[in-house]
């Protein structure tokens, strides 16, 4: 029971600060988690390996669509579509990074 004052008066004493010394506090500089060099280049392999195998299922997509829109199946278009979609979709989802400014949250893909 002697830990509850202690924890009140604790508590009264942040919630009387002055407004002030919470604008001191937000100004301060974010101390943020920095992850390893060892799992960032993890993530790399792996990204390009996604990146790889991505790149080969677009291509397989585009041929089975040209192949069913050269049969006369309208649904070959759509295979195409999303066969380049799937294809691209590095250089898409890089270019949309880019185009907001987010580009320093991006890791490149390593093989």
């Amino acid at each position: 029971m002697k830990k509850l004052p202690t924890f009140i008066a604790i508590v009264t004493a942040a919630l009387t600060s002055t407004v002030s010394a919470h604008a001191a506090q937000i100004a301060s500089p974010l101390i943020l988690a920095q992850i390893p060099t060892q799992v960032k280049t993890g993530f790399q392999y792996g990204l390009g390996i996604l990146f790889m195998v991505g790149f080969i299922w677009g291509v397989i997509n585009i041929w089975g669509g040209a192949d069913r829109l050269k049969k006369g199946d309208a649904d070959g278009k759509m295979g195409i579509v999303s066969g380049i979609i799937i294809a691209g979709a590095a250089a898409i989802m890089a270019a949309l990074f880019y185009i907001f400014g987010m580009s320093d949250g991006s890791l490149t893909p390593q093989f």
